[in-house]
């Protein structure tokens, strides 16, 4: 695998830092059926070009976890167009990056690289949850004619009998789906936003508790308030120290052994909206070690 430098990579680290990594971090900018707003190509280029911005020292866990983590970026790569073929190249990288027991996080692009992402878990592990906010339920059998669209990625992921996923910031599902929904009510736990008011934590740390989870984060999860940088915004989503406290407990009281952060459609002359899903991602990976 080939590594940018540490400047020119997340959290642009001074170069004279060697730290062994745990962490590979894999820009993969794909970008084949969005079906509303585009430019999600651009997001993980954007998010690392952010990512030098980010404060190093965290407040919270009282120390600059960079330096207990080691975390290293893929080069930039050319993407196949041919969409199957693209999600077998994200499998294969996160397969070898397993191999060398490390934590593979991923910067899409559209969400359709979910169910690429995790296939070498799926057969790593006995059983995987998906820990997934979003504000879609993407339960789609295909849209459009296309089996492995954005608004499928999570259904695609339930074709593993292995797999159970805890979907939190849901508001908008097809009919179809709720059929799919109901039929698999057990592999499926959802936190509807409507009632984000009532959810019960302490439920969700027992449902998750001593599992083996991945983390997938579409950026419109968030409430479009602040993240109306994504190709299909919806309001009534998450905010900022609510969605930091789930993954917090997550992080707590489960294993998780990879993730990725999708969906970001850069705005022109916008950088807030790349900086929050940086500091989101820096976030994620300081929970996951120090915790």
């Amino acid at each position: 695998m080939k590594y940018l430098s540490n400047k020119n990579g997340f959290l642009g680290i001074d170069n004279n830092v060697n730290i062994k990594e745990k962490v590979v971090v894999i820009p993969f900018g794909l970008e084949k059926t969005v079906s509303y707003g585009g430019g999600t190509r651009n997001g993980p280029k954007e998010i690392i070009k952010a990512s030098h911005q980010v404060e190093l020292y965290d407040e919270e866990l009282h120390c600059e976890p960079y330096k207990k983590i080691g975390i290293k970026t893929l080069k930039p790569f050319k993407i196949d167009k041919d969409i199957k073929k693209a999600l077998k190249k994200m499998a294969a990288i996160n397969e070898e990056i397993l191999n060398k027991k490390l934590f593979p996080l991923t910067f899409g692009g559209e969400h359709s690289i979910t169910p690429g992402c995790i296939a070498p878990f799926v057969k790593k592990h006995k059983k995987l949850c998906l820990l997934h906010f979003d504000a879609h339920a993407d339960l789609r059998e295909s849209y459009n004619g296309e089996k492995f669209s954005h608004a499928s990625a999570i259904k695609r992921c339930l074709d593993h009998k292995n797999v159970s996923i805890i979907s939190f910031g849901i508001r908008n599902i097809s009919k179809s789906e709720t059929f799919y929904l109901k039929k698999n009510f057990s592999r499926i736990n959802i936190f509807w936003a409507k009632d984000k008011a009532k959810w019960n934590l302490k439920k969700f740390k027992q449902m998750i508790k001593n599992k083996t989870v991945y983390l997938t984060f579409d950026v419109d999860g968030l409430d479009s308030s602040i993240m109306p940088a994504t190709g299909t915004p919806e309001p009534g989503g998450l905010l900022w120290d609510e969605t930091l406290n789930i993954i917090r407990i997550a992080a707590k009281n489960s294993n998780i052994v990879g993730a990725d952060i999708n969906e970001l459609s850069p705005i022109k002359g916008f950088n807030s909206y790349n900086f929050l899903v940086a500091k989101l991602a820096y976030k994620i990976l300081s929970y996951k070690f120090l915790y």
